[in-house]
């Protein structure tokens, strides 16, 4: 009955494809000649494989590259078919970027206008036996996204271009951490499907805790089609099937799995997954499922508003980071770069990344390596910090775009959260865009309606947030530390990183600090000379507003200002990785009133000075380990309070926390002597956190400035300093090291003769290749710690700017 055929048009398929300007102001060498382009690609990464422009990263190459967004790109291919019996021919787009129009063999075969969605033409008679000819012919983004504007009217939106005009990634635009590098492209997989008689047109298995398996399985049949047919899924050992007829165009599978291991995100269980196959005569899908259930608790308490994900019943803290697209030009990334970037939230002791709204619907590969490491995914519909109209044609893009969307993406043991946009009910309420957008709808019909009943009708185990932050309740603030999520950015934009503590928020989606990329990523694309902050190129790879500035006012009384671009580095680095550590100190501080943060953000998609806690290289930053720290399973954090210094303890395992604690008031000199120690026990339950007062013996100082707090129990540990660094007393002479060579690396051993705050090693100074283990170790006189340096030779020494400290900065 069915005989689908697949003819792969990429160029890993054997298609060769061009790609040309046809429009716009464009260099003189590029006039009327083609380039060699890859599909799937981006036009960008062809000119610049094709030696026609330099790196769009490098130095101040991005505004030079600017005339690409403006320009029209033609793709074009011939390829061969060989005529194969069936009925019907379609060509299969995946993913094209964005505005562009399709003809094969001269016949226009329509018009695309959403990056997020895929397009399915019927080339039946028009696609020959033979040699055939596509072209796609794109607009240049800009160009597009102005034009619209011209024709509808503008809508309120942050940075520069209209981004919210097109159904495109709205951070290709450029972003206040990403480069306005607005591209086109072939940028997911093409193909023609051949077939007769029936077809699967999607399928979307829904998993649950109780090891039942619903299938649901849409079929397209041509006219003529006449017999009937079977669709067996398969699961676990189990096999269901059902005979249809001619032109029944849904169908539902229910397996049930006995004895079914559930999949839990890490740290709270294993991750098995259960291959799924879906058959319909000669044709085969195929996927895995987790068997889970995750719920969402926001029913109003006596402190206002929880957000509490569970799952399988068991309530989650979230440690998690916001995601970004992990490449300015996405088609670059794949299995092995996301694996490698979404290793580095698992090894900082997350358990959630949340796919942010100015990016994509990511591909399959960063999905399942989630399923398969127990990271939960919170993904936002793809909607960021503007107002968006509900005018036709957009609203039927938005739908279909939503609803293939979740239907792809719903299999996923992983998804958590459907989420309707990033900050734009904030933006409506507080961000002055009533006036103009003089009474029209904004999107609000999106986030409260559309999407809310797609999700409920295609993905009903998954909850949906209308947005982030978001109060679920309209007469509520939606960014109300008291109820719901909660955005905490005047903390960078206009006060100190203490402010964190006049917060008690019941979640945290976003917060976070800025610091500069590893030294060897900066200066791979920074080359002013001398290095400066405010330098020329420098200021191309720093993209927030006034954001040098606010990396000199966050300093505040904390650390001292740089007096050279090696000391601005390391301080604004460190300043980074300290701030973000007070604020989800506090948080944790906090639990079970506060149930988990997400900070901004894990990666970075380019090398800029940014939030990333993993730069555009890969390299971790100060951040990284920062957060490894403060997300790890068991937390010590001094805390001040009401009555004077606590301790809180939080465990976040599934075992009782036994505790001998000893707290010791030390001083900062060379002889690192106790000035006072007590010890006490603590009991700390599953899942569970205690406070418990400081002694005042050790709470109490002699002399602030020439003392500290260490609080111990085995490998846990935590520090209290009375004064901030530019008031303590630190020796400047306060350590040794040495250096050994190993086996595809070094080791430098610390040892401390004095107080040493936040020893850091950066041997990417010596060498871009190598890599190190720890971070902002901080020792006590007579303590030792060895860094692990693999992927480069041994110096024979190490000093200041490869091995930093505090200590260097105050003295």
């Amino acid at each position: 009955m069915t005989s689908l055929k697949t003819f792969d048009l990429t160029s890993d398929g054997g298609v060769a494809w061009t790609v040309q300007a046809v429009g716009g102001q464009v260099p003189d060498s590029l006039i009327g000649r083609p380039v060699v382009a890859t599909v799937p690609g981006e036009v960008h990464t062809d000119l610049l494989a094709a030696g026609e422009i330099p790196d769009p990263f490098d130095g101040d190459n991005e505004s030079k590259l600017h005339w690409i967004g403006r320009t029209r790109w033609s793709y074009r291919s011939t390829f061969t078919w060989v005529a194969d019996g069936n009925d019907r021919q379609e060509l299969v787009a995946e993913g094209l970027d964005t505005v562009a129009t399709v003809t094969l063999n001269g016949r226009s075969l329509g018009r695309t206008a959403n990056q997020h969605r895929s397009y399915r033409f019927d080339v039946t008679g028009i696609m020959v036996a033979g040699e055939n000819e596509l072209v796609v012919e794109f607009e240049g983004p800009v160009a597009a996204a102005e034009a619209k504007r011209a024709e509808v009217g503008s809508w309120p939106h942050t940075n520069l271009h209209p981004y919210n005009e097109l159904r495109k990634m709205a951070s290709n635009f450029g972003w206040d951490w990403g480069p306005d590098v607005a591209t086109v492209g072939i940028w997911r997989p093409i193909r023609i499907e051949s077939w007769s008689g029936v077809r699967i047109q999607s399928v979307r298995p829904l998993a649950s805790a109780d090891g039942v398996l619903n299938t649901h399985v849409s079929l397209a049949w041509t006219d003529t089609a006449a017999e009937y047919v079977t669709v067996t899924a398969e699961v676990g050992g189990t096999t269901q099937s059902v005979t249809v007829k001619p032109g029944w165009d849904s169908v539902l599978l229910t397996n049930t799995v006995n004895d079914v291991d559930l999949w839990w995100p890490r740290g709270h269980g294993e991750q098995p997954l259960y291959d799924v196959v879906v058959k319909l005569t000669d044709e085969e899908w195929t996927g895995r499922v987790g068997f889970r259930t995750v719920t969402m608790n926001v029913a109003p308490d006596n402190d206002g508003t929880p957000y509490v994900l569970s799952v399988n019943g068991k309530p989650i803290y979230v440690r998690g980071a916001n995601w970004i697209p992990d490449d300015a030009f996405v088609t670059r990334l794949n299995a092995e770069t996301y694996r490698t970037s979404i290793q580095d939230a698992v090894d900082a002791s997350m358990n959630l990344l949340r796919v942010w709204g100015g990016g994509i619907y990511e591909s399959e590969d960063f999905y399942d390596a989630c399923d398969e490491l127990g990271i939960l995914v919170w993904q936002d519909f793809l909607f960021a910090c503007a107002a968006y109209s509900e005018d036709e044609p957009l609203w039927s893009e938005v739908e279909a775009e939503a609803r293939e969307a979740v239907t792809r993406l719903s299999k996923h043991a992983s998804l958590a959260v459907w989420n309707g946009n990033n900050e734009n009910i904030w933006g409506y309420v507080e961000w002055n865009w009533r006036g103009p957008l003089a009474g029209r709808a904004w999107g609000a019909g999106y986030y409260l309606d559309l999407l809310p009943r797609v999700v409920a009708e295609l993905d009903p185990r998954t909850p949906y947030s209308a947005g982030s932050p978001y109060s679920f309740d309209q007469f509520i603030h939606p960014n109300d530390d008291r109820h719901g999520t909660m955005h905490i950015w005047d903390v960078w934009n206009q006060v100190d990183y203490t402010t964190y503590r006049d917060y008690k928020p019941r979640f945290v989606s976003e917060f976070g600090f800025q610091g500069p990329p590893a030294w060897s990523t900066l200066t791979s694309v920074v080359h002013d000379s001398p290095l400066d902050p405010y330098g020329e190129q420098m200021l191309v790879h720093q993209k927030a507003f006034e954001g040098n500035l606010k990396l000199e006012r966050g300093l505040g009384e904390h650390l001292p200002k740089w007096s050279s671009i090696d000391d601005w580095h390391w301080t604004t680095q460190l300043n980074q990785a300290r701030a973000v550590a007070y604020g989800i100190e506090h948080f944790r501080s906090l639990f079970p009133l506060n149930t988990g943060a997400i900070v901004w953000q894990l990666n970075d998609n380019w090398p800029v000075v940014s939030w990333a806690a993993v730069d555009g290289h890969g390299i971790r930053k100060p951040l990284w380990y920062a957060l490894k720290r403060v997300y790890a399973d068991r937390l010590f954090t001094v805390q001040p309070r009401e009555n004077g210094l606590v301790v809180a303890a939080h465990n976040d395992t599934d075992e009782a926390w036994s505790a001998e604690v000893t707290v010791t008031r030390r001083s900062t000199a060379a002889d690192g002597k106790v000035l006072a120690q007590e010890t006490f026990a603590v009991e700390i339950g599953a899942r569970s956190a205690v406070v418990s007062d400081l002694p005042e013996s050790v709470a109490t100082p002699e002399d602030a400035s020439a003392e500290y707090v260490e609080v111990a129990a085995g490998e846990v540990t935590a520090y209290w300093y009375f004064v901030e660094d530019t008031g303590l007393q630190l020796a400047g002479d306060a350590y040794t090291a040495t250096v050994t060579p190993t086996d595809g690396g070094y080791d430098v051993t610390v040892t401390a003769t004095a107080l040493v705050k936040d020893l850091a090693l950066f041997p990417d100074r010596l060498d871009a290749a190598a890599r190190v283990d720890s971070c902002l170790v901080t020792l006590s006189a007579g303590q030792s710690h060895t860094f692990h340096v693999i992927g480069a030779s041994a110096p024979e020494q190490v000093g200041v700017p490869v091995l930093r400290s505090a200590n260097d900065l105050v003295n």
